[in-house]
């Protein structure tokens, strides 16, 4: 049966508070040099993908074991349980597509009720993490294709399609949505978003969607 219409979120700091690739630097003590270079990659300051490599990078030796403890650190963005419901109930398809990491979303989404996503795989050997990435990099492009995929798989037009992001990632996917939604975002996004959402409140999307 088709869908009535697709959200798609990004996750960190937007389906979520935190940055998961900063929680996870921090097993390797390297979570303040991470977060700058995250930061600098959310402003669009360098190319996501080279971002994103050198970040992983910073992660070799940590064990898996440092999923658990990340996910167990992860706070749902207020409103984020209204949103999910309020799309369910009117018909709608919620995806979240990520630069962030497989490993946390396919325990986090489905928790939260999400109905497709995805993200980055992270290589591990041994049970330690390799420090580079398993397949394709998530960037902007990729988000932007897998935000038209899931369109078609359930028959939505883009013109019901609504992308939430923060970062200079989100920014292709949130020009091929109907509409490209800013949340908690930085400010190269607020200045090409459709419309820019003041409170750290993903319920304040809700009155936007069909009814």
């Amino acid at each position: 049966m088709p869908a009535r219409f697709l959200v798609v979120l990004d996750a960190d700091s937007t389906l979520i508070r935190n940055e998961v690739i900063e929680l996870l630097a921090d097993e390797a003590g390297r979570g303040a040099e991470v977060a700058a270079a995250t930061e600098a990659a959310m402003r669009g300051e360098v190319d996501f993908a080279t971002s994103l490599r050198s970040r992983v990078d910073a992660l070799a030796g940590v064990s898996v074991d440092a999923f658990a403890r990340a996910i167990a650190r992860i706070e749902p963005t207020p409103g984020v349980r209204d949103l999910i419901a309020a799309v369910h109930e009117r018909g709608g398809v919620v995806g979240v597509v990520s630069g962030g990491f497989h490993e946390v979303l396919d325990v986090v989404a489905p928790e939260l009720g999400v109905d497709v996503w995805r993200a980055n795989r992270l290589s591990v050997t041994d049970g330690v993490l390799t420090g580079t990435v398993d397949g394709d990099i998530v960037d902007a492009a990729a988000k932007a294709d897998t935000l038209r995929r899931w369109a078609r798989e359930n028959d939505v037009p883009l013109s019901l399609t609504f992308a939430i992001g923060d970062g200079a990632n989100d920014l292709e996917m949130m020009a091929a949505a109907g509409l490209g939604l800013a949340f908690n975002a930085k400010p190269a996004v607020r200045r090409r978003a459709d419309l820019v959402m003041g409170d750290v409140d993903l319920a304040q999307v809700i009155p936007l969607l069909p009814r």
